[in-house]
């Protein structure tokens, strides 16, 4: 081989690597160019959502509902995670120490907002948490055993005046949203009777079906079954409208106590500091999953009833709420022990 053939071997092969370093460093900045959402999209990792409530509550059906709908619709695999107990405390302080990379959500109710005015929490709903979206609301219904001698709240009413303290009302708790209506029930009507915490509304109504406790304070999805196989009776809803699958249930503020209302709602929160493209994309699968035809008939079945406000919508919504709780608690001078 000449020394003339020599030197175009070499530039060859100097070209040659030139060109594939320059390729491996234009992918290598083409993968850390990737926004945060596509990045999030391609790495494979599962959505864990943390629900605070043992299975079969209304957090839990919701969970299970648009994370399948998600895993349909868009190929992600989303595990629903139940940390029930300590009035959902469990769970907030779970999802307030997760990774914000995206991968972690949690299905939050007012406890969310409620516990940390209650007692010391190592979260808080205003700081702890970015805000997706406040997915559904779920009405409150009282309910009694069907053995049970009360055929109308008004009943229930009437026998916790006359006989104060000997009555009971189970409900998720302490320090959550059934907790506080069920003070604002004892204030509105003066019926002096016990509340029984549970750590969920399924272990509520079980007890119920137990004839353990004479009442339960709990969601329309969590004692629906029951309701339907006539084992308990819906003596009042606690919102303030009657709901869709219990047309002749009256509200408490039809029964004579107006102003009387209080309904759960059921929203979706992340570790705070979790990227906004990441928060974006996750609104946008949830919401879409709730506005799926099926998907809707089957929340609204459940007593369940589309929100979709996200963002700093839900943000603002949230700020009002603890202010709001935090004057109810201060004037009904509630406490936990």
């Amino acid at each position: 081989m000449t020394a003339c053939s020599r030197c175009g071997v070499k530039m060859r092969r100097r070209d040659f690597i030139t060109i594939i370093a320059g390729s491996l460093l234009s992918v290598f900045l083409s993968l850390i160019a990737v926004p945060g959402e596509l990045a999030w999209s391609q790495s494979g990792k599962s959505i864990r959502i943390i629900v605070p409530f043992p299975p079969g509550g209304s957090a839990d059906v919701l969970a299970r509902i648009l994370g399948n709908r998600i895993s349909e619709a868009n190929g992600q695999t989303v595990i629903v995670d139940n940390r029930p107990g300590a009035g959902a405390s469990i769970a907030y302080e779970l999802a307030a120490r997760a990774v914000p990379d995206g991968n972690t959500v949690v299905i939050a109710s007012n406890s969310v907002v409620i516990n940390p005015l209650l007692k010391k929490t190592n979260y808080n709903a205003l700081t702890s948490y970015e805000a997706i979206c406040n997915l559904v609301s779920a009405p409150l219904i009282f309910v009694v055993n069907n053995a049970s001698p009360y055929q109308t709240i008004g009943d229930l009413i009437n026998e916790a005046r006359a006989k104060p303290g000997t009555l009971t009302l189970a409900a998720l708790g302490p320090a959550t949203t059934q907790h506080i209506a069920f003070e604002q029930f004892k204030l509105a009507t003066k019926a002096e009777m016990i509340f029984v915490p549970y750590a969920g509304g399924v272990p509520a109504v079980n007890a119920l079906l137990g004839q353990q406790v004479t009442s339960v304070l709990v969601t329309y999805s969590e004692a629906s079954e029951q309701i339907k196989a006539g084992k308990l009776r819906a003596l009042a809803t606690a919102s303030g409208n009657r709901i869709t699958p219990l047309p002749d249930v009256p509200t408490v503020a039809e029964s004579g106590y107006a102003g009387y209302e209080s309904e759960v709602w059921l929203g979706l929160l992340a570790p705070a500091k979790t990227p906004e493209d990441n928060i974006s994309q996750l609104a946008g699968w949830f919401v879409s999953s709730m506005k799926a035809p099926e998907v809707e008939a089957k929340l609204l079945a459940l007593g369940l009833y589309p929100i979709g406000l996200c963002g700093k919508n839900f943000s603002e919504y949230i700020r009002r709420k603890n202010d709001a709780y935090d004057r109810i608690i201060r004037e009904a001078n509630i406490k936990v022990q």
